[in-house]
């Protein structure tokens, strides 16, 4: 091959890929173990073998232990026949995030996007105890898989190995791909003298490439200054960095150019990049590494921060500040702080005062009463911004006052402990409410705690508070804890109220529900029929919590695949909710989802897609995109692709669900298995076999101990992983599988 070597090792080489200042990078095939093609990269001479390689192998076996979609594993080192070292990596064809950037004209947004991925693949090394320590575009390569750009972080490791020293000759650029640039180095790894650069090192290096991403130029260019002068600023930490925003403005008719690759125009790109993006890039660049981001992670949460129009870290608080970013995501409906305040205010005084005269003399509960119209001027002041117009998504709108609610109630409420309870009962509700479940969990457990204490175990408000703390429980995926929650609130109520009280009935409509999602439909069915004629036989007008257990009963028929009787009973639910709360409500959007499952089930999936539709666009505007619900519908939509052959539709869908799921949910609830059972399927039928193995596995791990193995809907993956096994020609598996699932579930249930 015109002066390249035919084999290194136990690989063949193809062809020449790149090369650099550092050496040769071929496309080479392994033939054994595994044949597969792979990138070899030869070191340039003159670099100490011996010791290159005895570090590379002390660095593969932290190497090992790395498993990221968007890192790209070195497998294999070792050295040519004239000492020559090599390291062997999965073959990447991308080209450096830059230039993918700039060639398809992303948007600022979708660049922070592609970044964010990085990020968390790097973060994903360091938790492994892994440095990069040469973080650049070159290094970083952006492939299409299934059309959709997928960034793959190269050359892990390999810097720490070669331990090399920086000289001018690593400036040297060939064939497009710059290799060991100092531009992108920290001050601490550019000064010999520092013996222990740590993950910062790397986040330097990001906040390089998130400068040069978003502003197309280098914050500090050494062929500008010249290489000597440069090292010195670097090492002295006189940096001296322009704000993104800033360097823009010198780049006189450039920026145009710039600003069109990233669909913009040059006013446009600088009003993105004013502020918050300012704030964060030269946070990342702070030579002093004790002010930069600490991890990686912490950056890209910022840049996430940003992306969702909330207050980021970078930036030094203000009021003002605060108050500008929450009016700026909430545009269409802020009076959600009118709605919460009401609640609270008149929950708060009325509880409050309740208990002051059940349990206190005149005298001072006149004193008490002063101190609740004292916390009710508390929270109007939290509350208090301006309301441009009624509209719905109102708790969504909420986030950032009910944030700022919880911090100040723990500190400014701790002498009045039955009031602070209830204000973190409250907000703790509406945490759940909006899928905010890390976020409500320790509010609701502190107000049960403080209440343990004062109040009596019959006391209705303690009893109010187990029960909120059981259907958390239920929605975390928590089954055993959330059955022992309401078990404990039904005996409770059984034995103060008798077994016919009407207040039973909440209690066994969300022990039912629970009990539908765990897999116990016929169970379910039970409760949910006596929670209903229970309420029934109350006389009490229709409300939301009757149409709850509707719901709830008609999931138990659907469970069974009972879809005649399912559909009547979703829709006196959705007439009850549209009666009670509005059509906008986000139970309403629910309902709709429930009676598309009907129809799915019925294969009436036109009828079944427009009902998930009017469900997404109801549940979006009032919880918002990353709400466990809007995760739900994804998976429903991404099944309708499904069947009707449009797997790239329902691979986007349901990765979708699963990127909501990953967010809200524990990785053991069920709902992240029906995801990935469904995922599993799509990737059998685009002939994607090994990834849709590791997606059948996750799937059974997760039913078989959420549901036991026994459960129909373990036996629907086995019966369907078991058509994956005969089309990769290991039938003596598929039958074992398949009969084991039709024994579990012989008309098998998804």
């Amino acid at each position: 091959m015109d002066g390249h070597p035919a084999r290194i090792g136990p690989y063949r080489i193809l062809q020449l890929l790149a090369q650099g200042g550092m050496g040769l990078v071929y496309v080479a095939e392994q033939l054994e173990p595994v044949r597969r093609r792979v990138a070899l990269k030869v070191i340039k001479d003159g670099m100490d073998t011996h010791e290159v390689i005895a570090r590379f192998e002390l660095e593969r076996q932290a190497l090992a232990v790395m498993d990221h979609p968007n890192i790209a594993k070195v497998l294999d080192g070792g050295a040519t026949a004239d000492r020559r070292p090599y390291f062997v990596m999965e073959l990447v064809r991308g080209i450096p995030v830059t230039e993918y950037c700039d060639v398809h004209k992303l948007s600022t947004h979708d660049r922070l996007l592609l970044f964010i991925e990085v990020c968390h693949a790097v973060q994903h090394a360091h938790q492994k105890g892994v440095i990069h320590r040469d973080l650049k575009p070159s290094n970083v390569l952006v492939m299409l898989q299934d059309g959709a750009p997928v960034p793959k972080v190269i050359d892990f490791g390999i810097a720490k190995a070669l331990a090399q020293p920086l000289t001018e000759r690593t400036l040297v650029t060939q064939v497009g791909m710059t290799v060991g640039t100092p531009a992108y180095m920290s001050p601490e790894q550019a000064d010999p003298s520092a013996l222990d650069v740590d993950t910062r090192t790397d986040v330097y290096s990001l906040g390089v490439m998130l400068y040069e991403l978003l502003v197309g130029r280098l914050p500090l260019d050494p062929t500008e200054m010249g290489f000597p002068m440069f090292m010195v600023k670097l090492q002295q930490r006189e940096t001296n960095v322009s704000r993104p925003s800033a360097k823009l403005a010198t780049l006189g008719q450039v920026a145009s150019a710039i600003s069109s690759s990233r669909r913009t125009d040059v006013r446009g790109l600088r009003r993105e990049l004013q502020g918050d993006l300012d704030w964060i890039v030269m946070k990342a660049l702070d030579p002093d590494r004790t002010r930069r981001f600490q991890t990686v992670n912490d950056l890209a949460m910022d840049l996430e921060r940003y992306l969702h129009n909330e207050p980021v870290i970078a930036r030094p608080p203000s009021t003002l500040y605060r108050i500008s970013k929450f009016v700026r995501r909430h545009r269409v409906a802020v009076s959600a702080g009118a709605v919460v305040v009401a609640s609270l205010v008149v929950g708060l005084t009325l509880a409050e005062l309740s208990l002051v005269r059940a349990r206190r003399a005149e005298a001072f509960a006149r004193q008490e009463a002063e101190t609740s119209r004292q916390v009710a001027a508390f929270v109007t002041g939290l509350f208090r911004i301006s309301d441009p117009g009624e509209a719905r998504g109102n708790s969504v709108t909420a986030r950032e006052i009910l944030d700022r609610g919880a911090d100040r109630i723990r500190s400014e409420l701790s002498g009045q402990p039955l009031v602070q309870a209830q204000m973190m009962f409250t907000i703790g509700n509406v945490y759940r409410e909006l899928g905010l479940f890390s976020q409500a969990q320790p509010l609701l457990e502190q107000s049960f705690t403080i209440r343990q204490r004062a109040l009596s175990a019959d006391d209705s408000v303690l009893q109010a508070n187990v029960f909120e703390l059981a259907r958390l429980a239920s929605q975390q995926g928590r089954f055993a804890q959330a059955e022992s929650l309401y078990r404990a609130t039904l005996g409770e109520r059984e034995r103060t109220l008798g077994p016919t009280h009407p207040s039973l009935a909440i209690v066994l409509s969300g022990l039912g529900g629970m009990f539908v999602t765990r897999g116990r439909p016929a169970e379910a069915e039970s409760l949910l029929t006596r929670a209903v004629a229970l309420r029934a036989k109350s006389g009490a007008p229709d409300d939301p919590d009757f149409a709850r257990m509707l719901r709830n009963l008609g999931s138990a028929y659907l469970a069974q695949a009972r879809y005649a009787d399912a559909e009547p009973v979703f829709r006196r639910a959705l007439a009850m909710y549209e009666r009670t709360v509005g059509g906008d409500h986000p139970d309403v959007g629910r309902t709709l989802s429930n009676l598309g499952v009907v129809y799915y089930g019925l294969e009436r999936y036109d009828e079944a897609e427009q009902y998930y539709r009017r469900a997404e666009l109801n549940l979006a505007k009032a919880l918002g995109e990353d709400h466990v619900n809007i995760a739900s519908i994804n998976i429903n939509l991404g099944e309708i692709a499904w069947h009707r052959g449009q797997f790239p539709e329902a691979e986007r869908r349901l990765l979708r669900a699963l990127a909501i799921l990953q967010k809200r949910v524990d990785p053991g609830h069920p709902s992240v298995a029906t995801a990935e059972y469904d995922l599993a399927n799509v990737l059998r039928d685009l002939g994607r076999n090994g990834e849709a193995e590791a997606r059948y596995w996750r799937a059974l791990a997760i039913r078989e101990k959420a549901f036991g193995t026994e459960s129909p809907a373990v036996g629907a993956v086995l019966v369907d992983y078991a058509q994956l096994l005969r089309r990769m020609r290991r039938g003596d598996e598929a039958a074992r599988l398949e009969a084991r699932g039709r024994a579990i579930a012989p008309a098998t249930a998804r």
